[in-house]
C-alpha cells in the first residue's frame, strides 16, 4: 500500500498503476531479468553476468528502514544490519581476493590462495573459506598474512587496510550512535539518577539515603515504572492522549472501587489528570494533620495505617483502595478541615495514582453526580471515624440556605434596580432629546428677524 493524505491506501489495482508509473519499476524489471542464461554462451567463470541484482540494492534498503520502524527492538536490529554489511564487506573483498589470485596464479607464491593441486584445496569451498579467512585478517587489520611478493598484491593490502580503518570508524560511530540512542530513550522515560547521587556527594549525605535513592531508581527501570508519563504524551493531541491515558490507565481505574459506578467519561477525563507516584519501603505517602492537597489510588503494592508511633499498623490497603478524598472534599461538619486524618505509609514498592485538588475539582464540576457520590462516601467514612459534627452540618447546611435565599432576594433586588435605571436612563434620553429640539426652534426664531433687516 502507500500513503494518501495519511491514510492507507490498498486498493490493489491503484497499488499496480502507482508502482507501474514509479520510477522503480524500470529498475525491479532490469533486476529479475534472466541474465544467468548468459552462462549457457560464457561459461560458469563469468559471475558478472548476474551484476543486474545490485540493483535490488535500493529495495533492500527500503525494506531495513521499514522493518527499524516497526520493530519492537531497533537497536539490536540496527547491530544486526551493522553485522551484515561487515559480512558482505569480508564477501566480497574475498572474491577480489581469489579473482586477484587467478589472475596472478593460484598457488605460485605464500601470499595468493593454493590451487586445487594443494591438500584440500580440491573443493571450491575449502577455497572460498580461505579467501574469507584472509580477508578477514586484512580487514581486521590483524597483520597476520604473508608478505606480499607483487606490485598488485601490494596494492590490494594496502587498500584493504585503508578500507578497514574506514570501515573500522563508521562501526565505532554507528555502535556509540546506537548506545546514545538507547541511553537517550531510558532518558525520556525514567529520571537520571547521577544528578542525585552527585548532590548527595556534595553534601556529605551518604550511605543508607544513597542506597535508598539507587533502590528507588532501580525499581523504576526493573518494574517499567514511567513517573514522567505527562511529559512523553505531552506532544500528542488532546483525544489521541487521552486513549492513549485510558488504553494504560483504565483497567487499573477500573478495579478502583470508588470508579465503579461512574460513568466512562469521568474516567477518561480522570485519566488525563492523574500523575503516577512510586514510593519505596518505609517512605511515607502523608502523614496526619498534614494539609491535604492530593488523594490517591493504590494500584499495585500495599500501604499501612500506622499510629503516631510509626510503627504499629491499623490497617492495610491493598490494591484498588484509594485514600485523601476527605482532606479534598470540602464536606460541611468535618472537624478535621482539610488536614490529614491518618498516617499512610508504603509497606514495599507502592505504584499509586495521585489527583490534585485542583484537577479535582474540575472534573467534579462538570460531573455534579460523580461529586455527590464522593461525598457520600467521605461522609460514610468520617461517621464512621466519629469526625463528622451532625449539629455543625446541620447549621452549615441552614447557613448555606440562608446564604441561597438571600443571594436569590439579592439577584431579584439587582433585577428590580436594573429595571429602575433602564426607565431612569430613558427618560434622560427623552428629555434630552426634547430640550435639543427646543434650543434648535429657538436658534431658528433668532435668526429669521436677523435675515430680513439685512
Amino acid at each position: 500500500g502507500f500513503l494518501e493524505d495519511g491514510i492507507l491506501v490498498r486498493d490493489r489495482g491503484r497499488i499496480r498503476q502507482r508502482y507501474l508509473r514509479s520510477p522503480a519499476f524500470p529498475c525491479d524489471v532490469a533486476a529479475v531479468l534472466p541474465t544467468d542464461l548468459l552462462y549457457l554462451c560464457l561459461g560458469l567463470g563469468v559471475p558478472a553476468v548476474r551484476a543486474n541484482r545490485c540493483l535490488r540494492a535500493p529495495r533492500l534498503f527500503e525494506a531495513f528502514d521499514r522493518r527499524e520502524t516497526r520493530t519492537a527492538h531497533p537497536n539490536a536490529f540496527r547491530i544486526a544490519k551493522l553485522m551484515l554489511y561487515v559480512f558482505i564487506a569480508i564477501h566480497w573483498n574475498g572474491c577480489l581476493y581469489f579473482a586477484l589470485s587467478a589472475r596472478l596464479g593460484l598457488g605460485t607464491d605464500a601470499w595468493v590462495c593454493p590451487n586445487a593441486s594443494s591438500p584440500g584445496f580440491a573443493r571450491p569451498l575449502r577455497q572460498y573459506l580461505h579467501s574469507f579467512y584472509f580477508s578477514t585478517l586484512i580487514l581486521a587489520t590483524v597483520g597476520d598474512t604473508p608478505e606480499p611478493r607483487h606490485e598488485e598484491e601490494f596494492l590490494f593490502v594496502t587498500a584493504g587496510f585503508l578500507l578497514a580503518v574506514l570501515g573500522f570508524a563508521t562501526i565505532t560511530g554507528s555502535i556509540s550512535s546506537v548506545i546514545s540512542n538507547m541511553n537517550a530513550a531510558d532518558a525520556a522515560f525514567y529520571p537520571d539518577p547521577e544528578p542525585v547521587r552527585r548532590y548527595l556527594r556534595a553534601q556529605g549525605a551518604g550511605g543508607r539515603l544513597a542506597r535508598r535513592v539507587a533502590s528507588w531508581h532501580y525499581h523504576l527501570r526493573s518494574q517499567q515504572k514511567l513517573p514522567a508519563e505527562r511529559a512523553v504524551l505531552r506532544h500528542l493531541p488532546r483525544g489521541l492522549r487521552a486513549e492513549v491515558a485510558a488504553s494504560v490507565h483504565l483497567p487499573a481505574l477500573r478495579r478502583v472501587s470508588l470508579f465503579q459506578s461512574w460513568e466512562h467519561g469521568v474516567l477518561l477525563q480522570l485519566v488525563l489528570r492523574l500523575r503516577p507516584q512510586v514510593f519505596g519501603p518505609g517512605e511515607f505517602v502523608c502523614r496526619k494533620g498534614d494539609v491535604g492537597r492530593e488523594m490517591y489510588f493504590v494500584r499495585e503494592g500495599r500501604l499501612a495505617v500506622v499510629a503516631e508511633d510509626g510503627i504499629t499498623q491499623l490497617a492495610v490497603l491493598g490494591e484498588g483502595l484509594y485514600f485523601g478524598e476527605i482532606s479534598l472534599i470540602n464536606i460541611k461538619g468535618n472537624t478535621s478541615g482539610n488536614r490529614r486524618t491518618a498516617n499512610i505509609m508504603s509497606i514495599g514498592y507502592s505504584d499509586l495514582f495521585c489527583l490534585s485538588k485542583e484537577d479535582l475539582a474540575e472534573v467534579l464540576v462538570e460531573f455534579p453526580s460523580a461529586r455527590a457520590m464522593m461525598e457520600a462516601k467521605g461522609r460514610e467514612l468520617l461517621l464512621r471515624m466519629g469526625k463528622l459534627d451532625v449539629h455543625a452540618e446541620a447549621a452549615a447546611a441552614a447557613a448555606a440556605e440562608e446564604a441561597e435565599h438571600r443571594a436569590e432576594a439579592l439577584e431579584m433586588a439587582l433585577e428590580g434596580l436594573q429595571t429602575q435605571a433602564a426607565r431612569l436612563l430613558a427618560q434622560l434620553e427623552s428629555s434630552a432629546f426634547k430640550l435639543a429640539l427646543r434650543v434648535e426652534r429657538l436658534e431658528c426664531r433668532l435668526r429669521r428677524p436677523a435675515g430680513g433687516a439685512g
